[in-house]
């Protein structure tokens, strides 16, 4: 899911002009967009008769200021703002981006984005999913997009909500380190989050005409987002292949498009022998798994 936000309060289009530009631009679609100054002025006064409250409630504390400043500094650019948000997130935060941005457009960001692209499927995804072999604690060991994939110390945790009689629905637990820069000292944060899961492959009555495995949608540090995943590749441990899953994901904000893919595997680092496996439905769906990079799962102490 995308962690970032962007604005700008009371400052010019024009000054976006020094925004550097990102090696992975191909990845961050409004970074690239504030990059080329078309993002219009923040509207200030929109921010208090329009979003009083949780401008007040924001900025009454210094933590809510720095994030504020720390998402300007951003320009969009999604690994500074996870950043941010791993430092400075809170409740607060997350109401007064929702406020500001996206119920009331106090910031200005770009409108009709074609959202297209995230329903352009994979005609290769796994036939007759069983989502009940996703509960449980698997790692993220390999990552496509570098702007959401290579955090450190990616573990995840599928769940059947409580009340629920089958696996049509997961909850997911997410947990990650994002590291600090040596200028705030070193080390990392932890980060947390959740999301629900909905299994389209498990739900066959149900149109689906992207041919999903299945899809989340909501809302994260304030802002919506939609996304479908794609089981494109699996073991369940036999034939000498250790247990894995390769996921490829679409999504869109009001930021524009993303998309990346990932390997999910029970052990810290994908093992030797489920690379082949890996690599070969990787082709199948038009991705070259030399292009992924290996996540840090050490995680020490």
């Amino acid at each position: 899911a995308p962690l970032s936000a962007s604005f700008f309060l009371g400052t010019p289009a024009t000054s976006l002009a020094d925004t550097p530009a990102s090696a992975t631009k191909n990845y961050d679609g409004f970074a690239e967009y504030a990059k080329e100054n078309k993002m219009e002025q923040s509207d200030v006064g929109c921010f208090i008769n329009k979003c009083g409250i949780q401008t007040k409630n924001l900025f009454s504390n210094p933590r809510g200021i720095k994030g504020v400043s720390c998402l300007g500094r951003c320009k969009g650019e999604q690994s500074c703002a996870t950043r941010c948000f791993a430092e400075f997130g809170s409740e607060d935060l997350n109401e007064w981006l929702s406020c500001t941005i996206e119920e009331n457009e106090c910031v200005k960001v770009p409108k009709n984005v074609d959202n297209s692209a995230e329903d352009i499927g994979y005609t290769n995804t796994v036939k007759n999913f069983d989502p009940n072999s996703l509960v449980g604690t698997w790692y993220k060991t390999d990552g496509l997009n570098p702007n959401y994939d290579l955090f450190d110390c990616q573990t995840n945790v599928f769940s059947i909500p409580s009340g629920s009689k089958d696996a049509s629905e997961l909850d997911l637990g997410i947990f990650l380190r994002v590291l600090r820069p040596k200028e705030y000292g070193g080390g990392f944060w932890e980060n947390a989050l959740t999301e629900h899961m909905v299994v389209d492959a498990a739900n066959k009555d149900e149109p689906n005409p992207t041919g999903r495995t299945m899809h989340t949608e909501g809302k994260m540090y304030g802002l919506k987002f939609n996304e479908n995943w794609y089981i494109l590749g699996e073991s369940d441990g036999k034939k000498d292949v250790p247990p894995f899953k390769l996921v490829a994901y679409k999504g869109h904000t009001l930021q524009g498009n993303y998309e990346g893919a990932f390997v999910f595997a029970k052990e810290p680092r994908l093992p030797a022998a489920a690379i082949p496996a890996v690599r070969e439905a990787a082709a199948n769906a038009g991705l070259d798994f030399a292009k992924f990079t290996r996540i840090d799962n050490t995680c020490p102490t």
